[in-house]
């Protein structure tokens, strides 16, 4: 069954190793300006009815990418927010900065998200930024694993939301986060098929993801190439690793180009 984290964040707890989507900043540190195409979402229903929030990345004007689970239906419309800070933000969650129409991956399963676990929210009006995120190109990921070496590949983590799971609480802001992270596998784990995700380090020294928003980018480290969204945790206290949905894949990079890409 899917868990899906509301406008209120509610701890849910999950069996160890019991894959769920997910997936925030936690012990990163904050963003600023350095990825000011980087947004929180909240999906809402056909009656204007708040349902969850995302992160994603805008990858032109028009386009903001997310995560499958994060798009699918019910929603039917989304409002994003550009702030580094959307704590204080008197609008929230009913009226971002930008509305738009949510696309889902047309292969998306509930039933098994993480297998094509990508969504767009075309925009109901162009957004101008210094800079946007960039597609990244086919196979990236196994090149630089093979090339490298997966731990010497690193990965950056930007979204928003939950900062720390455990047992006695949770921390949670609306505060655009970042953290770098060592890429650990791209060959697929617990049951999840080579090439679909990416798993990475997730600890509290470096950082991580965690519960709470789902959909951030996962930049090659030292550029706006998002080789991935973050999709899913195997932990119910966000330890061990955290799990991305890759992008530089043929079939995704093919339905992205339906949006201009």
């Amino acid at each position: 069954m899917r868990k899906k984290l509301a406008i209120i964040v509610v701890l849910v707890v999950i069996t160890l190793m019991v894959v769920t989507p997910a997936a925030a900043i936690k012990n990163g540190r904050e963003d600023g300006n350095e990825h000011p195409f980087v947004g929180l979402m909240v999906a809402q229903d056909a009656n204007g009815t708040p349902l969850w929030r995302c992160s994603g990345a805008l990858i032109s004007q028009n386009v903001f990418l997310t995560a499958g689970h994060c798009t699918e239906a019910p929603a039917a419309h989304v409002e994003i927010w550009f702030d580094s800070d959307v704590q204080v933000n008197p609008n929230y969650p009913y009226t971002g900065d930008v509305g738009g129409t949510p696309y889902t991956h047309p292969s998306f399963d509930p039933g098994a998200f993480y297998l094509y676990d990508l969504g767009v929210v075309v925009l109901d009006s162009p957004v101008s930024k210094p800079m946007y995120g960039a597609l990244p190109q086919l196979g990236i990921l196994d090149e630089l694993a093979t090339k490298r070496g997966q731990q010497k590949t690193t990965i950056k983590a930007v979204g928003y939301g939950l900062q720390k799971s455990s047992p006695v609480g949770v921390e949670a802001y609306k505060i655009r986060l970042q953290a770098d992270l060592r890429l650990i596998d791209v060959n697929g784990t617990a049951g999840i098929p080579a090439g679909t995700s990416v798993m990475l380090s997730n600890n509290a020294n470096t950082g991580g993801t965690c519960f709470g928003d789902s959909g951030g980018p996962l930049f090659l480290d030292g550029t706006n190439v998002i080789v991935a969204v973050t999709s899913f945790g195997l932990n119910g206290n966000c330890a061990g690793t955290g799990g991305g949905y890759r992008v530089d894949t043929a079939d995704d990079l093919a339905w992205l180009a339906n949006y201009g890409f």
